[in-house]
């Protein structure tokens, strides 16, 4: 029997849906808040009365915000950023990297499996924080391409995170609604069995075909061509600086000259005003490019130096105590969704941002104007700074640093951390609570042990995650109020009756199968 005009209005809503979440111009937050809203409204303004039934209310749909399931995907999402804030799992990052200097063939195989073991019981996010650092330095030091080592491990997290109820938010929103069905509730470990034979499959495929088939890309990671250096101007006598100002001094530039300091030959040190005047002898601090220093020296027919050096072919310019590195934004990231300049990056953080590189169909290299840029997750900014300045960046976690080294965040509450990550996965597997309970329990553990703060706690919760699973969660709702549900299982099972439950379920993965 066909189903009535609110099923078939479902039915099309769910193809504009996974329309929407495949459009990469819109946020996937957008599109699942939009799917909720025509829910809402379409009920609201046409309502559902089913025979025989009670009526539906559309308000209905707002109990995807409270589901068990939502609760558990988003207590777990914490718990974990608690182990990243922490440094808990840099034991394991550092023992990997050892091995890594003995045997790259077999490290890469232990790293995947280690990698997908961990996401079977925290977040892939973690996981793939955790690692990253490390392969990206090892693939710079080795010279190997880094897509045959970074796609494998994020792969493999993936694959790990198919064994356990906790391993996924996909695992925990099945079976919390296949519960809400009546089904018996799937205990963490049930799973597991066929999950590791078609797992393990995954890993040896990962580590022996799928690196040959990648293509080789040219990395971005140790670009230091645009790296910014400290120098000083010499104000020549007859120069075009002797006598002006320092707002005339700029105007001749075109305003890209950025003075730090004025030092006057007394021993004076002045802050460089627009009005302040200048005269021979005077030297002015900057900083910037090679290319740009020269250019200002030219112009304002002046003499670059750097300490007491005059910089020429046999004393080159030079700086020391800097270093490049680049910061990836993560989710939860104090710069996602925001710009440099509107936050006071350079002022905050002491950092100079060269460049930022954004993927897409092609990898852009912005250079200019990256102030003004709005970040997004996954962007990485080319920063340059002072070496205690970027450990002192990596050791508070909170940015991801890449700097080519092993060097992972670590506090005093990492041991803590890992034992209430422990706690939460034991108490769920013995049944003592649900996953959703003791998770939520582990997130008061850490904020009272100073493992988290509440700021982190915000951060570590994903929008795109949390509007998908209750958009997602509505419109189940509205299948199965509608009868669209039973309408579509019908149709499968008749389209299938000829061939075997095996047939049939495998017809079934390929159609969920997420779609590129």
């Amino acid at each position: 029997m066909l189903p009535d005009p609110h099923a078939f209005a479902v039915l099309a809503l769910i193809v504009v849906a996974l329309v929407l979440f495949t459009r990469e111009s819109i946020p996937l937050e957008t599109s699942s808040l939009a799917v909720l809203v025509l829910l809402v409204v379409g009920f609201e303004a046409f309502p559902y009365r089913p025979v025989g039934g009670e009526p539906f209310h559309a308000v209905d749909f707002f109990k995807g915000f409270g589901h068990e399931a939502l609760i558990a995907v988003c207590a777990l999402m914490v718990v974990g950023q608690g182990l990243v804030r922490t440094g808990a799992l840099a034991p394991v990052g550092r023992s990997l990297a050892q091995v890594w200097s003995v045997s790259p063939a077999l490290s890469l195989l232990f790293t995947l499996t280690v990698g997908a073991v961990l996401s079977a019981f925290v977040n892939n996010v973690p996981i793939v924080v955790l690692l990253l650092p490390i392969l990206i330095g090892i693939a710079l030091r080795s010279g190997q391409p880094s897509s045959g080592i970074l796609m494998p491990m994020g792969m493999a997290t993936l694959v790990g995170g198919m064994s356990t109820t906790i391993g996924t938010s996909t695992n925990l929103l099945v079976v919390s609604v296949a519960a809400d069905m009546g089904v018996d509730r799937f205990g963490m470990f049930d799973f597991v069995g066929p999950a590791a034979i078609a797992g393990g499959l995954a890993i040896v495929y990962l580590w022996l075909v799928a690196p040959r088939l990648l293509p080789v890309r040219n990395t971005r990671l140790g670009d230091t061509s645009p790296r910014i250096f400290t120098g000083h101007l010499n104000i020549e006598e007859g120069s075009f600086g002797d006598g002006r100002t320092l707002a005339e001094v700029i105007e001749k530039t075109g305003g890209r000259i950025r003075a730090v300091e004025i030092y006057r030959s007394s021993g004076l040190v002045m802050m460089p005003l627009p009005d302040a005047s200048l005269r021979a002898g005077d030297r002015l601090g900057v900083r910037d490019t090679p290319e740009n220093l020269k250019e200002f020296e030219a112009v304002l027919g002046a003499r670059l130096y750097t300490g007491d050096d005059l910089v020429d072919e046999s004393h080159p310019l030079t700086d020391s105590d800097q270093q490049i590195a680049e910061i990836v934004v993560t989710q939860g990231s104090p710069l996602e969704g925001r710009t440099l300049s509107r936050m006071r990056f350079a002022e905050v953080y002491q950092l100079a941002t060269l460049a930022l590189h954004r993927a897409g169909p092609h990898i852009r290299t912005l250079r200019n104007n990256v102030g003004d840029v709005r970040l997004n997750v996954g962007d990485v900014l080319l920063v340059q700074g002072g070496r205690a300045r970027i450990h002192e960046l990596k050791r508070e976690g909170e940015f991801l640093v890449l700097d080519a080294t092993v060097d992972l965040p670590k506090t005093r509450h990492a041991k803590v951390a890992l034992l209430i990550m422990a706690a939460v996965i034991v108490v769920a597997a013995l049944g003592w609570m649900p996953i959703a309970a003791s998770a939520t329990c582990g997130i008061l553990l850490m904020v009272l042990t100073q493992c988290l703060r509440w700021r982190d706690v915000a951060a570590a919760l994903s929008t795109p995650v949390i509007m998908i699973v209750v958009a997602s969660l509505a419109l189940g709702t509205a299948l199965l109020h509608t009868g669209g549900a039973s309408y579509l299982a019908g149709l499968i099972l008749t389209l299938g009756e000829d061939t075997s439950p095996s047939v049939l379920i495998a017809v079934l993965m390929a159609v969920m199968a997420p779609r590129p």
